[in-house]
């Protein structure tokens, strides 16, 4: 690699002086600084990033960690993160911890280490609570959670209406006649799928209704072919799923059984996947704006927020899988 002090030999001046022509020291004469930069282009001058972070004590590069990057909500929120952070002049780095715990550590540790701005983050499910961040990151580092996050942690929060979304999906589900309605409840480490639970159970109070039947753990399709064969033998005529490839594995396993879905089995989703619309019959979801967390998760980093919480509402989108009434529109 080319280094300062080759170029300064080419031109015959010091390496102190290439070194502040190239950050742009108002010290240096324009044109010194127009022959520097054009000797470097010459030379194929790289400049070494990781050693300008150590001496300015950060980056110009916000860490972006997600547990899977191939889910397309984690994806969607990445890309309207990247785009605001993007025209404020700043990187992301992106990592994935695939759900574990131990993977969540190692990409705290190696964002710290890479001197980054700030940090935006969804726990992984392994994640029991945020003592490990705030041992990793300190006070120096600012965080913003998004979707899965600790209350207990500093920083701001973007986060679903969880609450609202799973009552209003419930209560659809309701409103189409059924009465007899269970969920596909996520992992209840996390608050958004806590938060998801309480929804269903609420709209059921409030139609005063009881649980027909409440399966956590289950977000993939293994664990919701399980619990809906389950659900069907405890004489459940709906479901309302805390995440879409529950109910996916849910839909094939009783069109297997031979139970005819929407009339006599109604069931919806939640993340609206690209997926659902595809799906016969068509899934029923909820759909999370994941451009809009993205984008506001961004915006409260640039802002420097350093408390509070920002709710993004879901859309629910009625589609042939709860449609009993004929009111499948999209």
């Amino acid at each position: 690699m080319v280094t300062i002090t080759e170029i300064a030999e080419a031109l015959g001046i010091t390496p102190s002086t290439v070194s502040r022509a190239l950050n742009g020291s108002p010290r240096v004469k324009p044109s010194t600084r127009e022959a520097v930069e054009k000797m470097a282009a010459e030379m194929g001058y790289e400049r070494n990033v990781v050693a300008s972070n150590l001496r300015r004590g950060r980056s110009d590069i916000v860490g972006i960690i997600v547990p899977r990057i191939n889910r397309e909500f984690f994806s969607s929120v990445i890309g309207g993160a990247e785009k605001v952070l993007n025209e404020a002049g700043l990187s992301v780095l992106i990592c994935q911890t695939l759900e574990r715990f131990d993977a969540e550590v190692r990409a705290l540790r190696t964002l710290r280490n890479n001197r980054v701005s700030g940090v935006i983050l969804s726990h992984a499910i392994e994640s029991r609570d945020g003592s490990h961040v705030a041992e990793i990151l300190g006070d120096q580092i600012p965080l913003v959670q998004f979707d899965r996050v600790f209350s207990e942690l500093p920083g701001a929060k973007v986060v679903n209406d969880n609450f609202q979304g799973a009552y209003a999906a419930t209560k659809h589900l309701i409103e189409q006649g059924y009465r007899r309605i269970g969920t596909l409840a996520g992992y209840m480490t996390s608050e958004a799928y806590v938060q998801r639970l309480e929804g269903y159970r609420a709209a059921l109070a409030d139609a005063s209704l009881e649980p027909a039947a409440e399966f956590v753990d289950t977000i993939i399709p293994e664990t919701g072919r399980e619990a809906a064969l389950q659900a069907l033998a405890a004489g459940c005529d709906a479901l309302y799923s805390a995440g879409d490839f529950s109910a996916l594995g849910a839909i094939q396993a009783l069109q297997e059984k031979g139970v005819r879905i929407p009339e006599d089995f109604g069931i919806v989703g939640t993340a609206n996947e690209s997926f659902t619309a595809l799906m016969s019959p068509s899934l029923s979801s909820l759909a999370l704006k994941a451009s809009d967390i993205g984008r506001a998760a961004a915006r409260a980093f640039l802002d420097g927020a350093s408390d509070g919480e920002t709710v993004i509402p879901m859309e629910l989108i009625i589609r042939q899988s709860s449609n009993k009434n004929n009111l499948w529109q999209k």
